[in-house]
């Protein structure tokens, strides 16, 4: 017994089939309506940061909701007998305990990304001219060829390693959904994923390659016609419409990316179980 790919995803339509009316105002209050707050009481400004207690509160409001909206989704996924009102109790009842678990995982990456803060540090990089450079290239402080190549070769690790990570820690969020773990949660998806490495890491590239074209066709083609519509003088009100719209596509995709995590979640927990189930020896 061995998990397929193909099957997963033929899992995975047929529970948009049946389900996905039950998941669209889960996509929407958590992935659509954070960009709606956030172009409504913090609309960006070009060139400038996101700072102020607004943003502040809309950042945290947009992690909060799209946690949910995500358990929510894949508890759907998961049980055909869920309805929407146990999904949103399991997201709400499970929302910290996955805030957590990320928060754990981003503190590693943090410290993986300090390195190359401290490699610069020691080799006595100006970062105030780099702060002030903006991002212009030509502005940008010299560095030695030691410590380029260092840090071109430590990116290039962190790359590979990213990409094994978000492979086999795919199913946290749905241990933690449904086996009530909190920590342990990411050893059992390493568990779980077993095997399944290098095509997960294919899944995943081709995935945010779709979801990225389609997004920015989206906005592209939406944001051209609102300057048609509105004139040159409401040109950012164009792209904020644009950008909602593009939001609407991309919900369209992590949905589905989520039922496809919380089927992924059941072909391989069942077949885990199957596994101990055969090797354990007969009562």
């Amino acid at each position: 017994m061995t998990v397929r790919i193909g099957t997963v995803w033929d899992s995975t339509q047929q529970v948009l089939a049946g389900r996905a009316g039950m998941m669209v105002p889960f996509a929407a209050i958590g992935f659509v309506l954070p960009g709606a707050l956030q172009l409504v009481l913090a609309p960006p400004v070009p060139g400038q940061p996101q700072v102020g207690v607004a943003a502040f509160a809309v950042m945290v409001v947009s992690v909060l909701l799209g946690i949910w909206a995500q358990l929510a989704i894949m508890a759907l996924a998961t049980h055909p007998a869920t309805t929407s009102g146990e999904a949103s109790r399991a997201g709400f009842r499970r929302m910290w305990p996955v805030l957590g678990v990320a928060l754990a995982i981003g503190f590693v990456f943090a410290l993986v990304a300090l390195a190359m803060i401290v490699a610069l540090g020691l080799s006595h990089y100006n970062f105030a001219a780099a702060l002030a450079a903006n991002g212009d290239p030509s502005k940008m402080p010299s560095m030695s060829g030691g410590l380029a190549l260092f840090l071109l070769l430590y990116g290039l690790i962190v790359l590979v390693g990213s990409l094994w990570l978000v492979a086999r820690l795919m199913l946290v969020y749905a241990v933690v959904l449904n086996e009530q773990r909190g920590l342990g949660a990411i050893r059992r998806s390493l568990v779980l994923t077993r095997g399944l490495t290098w095509r997960l890491i294919g899944v995943f590239l081709l995935f945010g390659v779709v979801t990225l074209v389609a997004t920015l066709a989206v906005q592209s083609v939406t944001g051209a016609v609102f300057r048609l519509m509105l004139g040159a003088d409401q040109a950012m009100t164009a792209v904020r419409l644009a950008a909602l719209l593009g939001s609407v596509v991309s919900a369209g995709f992590m949905t589905l990316a989520y039922v496809f995590i919380a089927r992924l979640y059941v072909a391989t927990a069942g077949e885990q179980a199957h596994r101990e189930e055969v090797g354990s020896p007969s009562l």
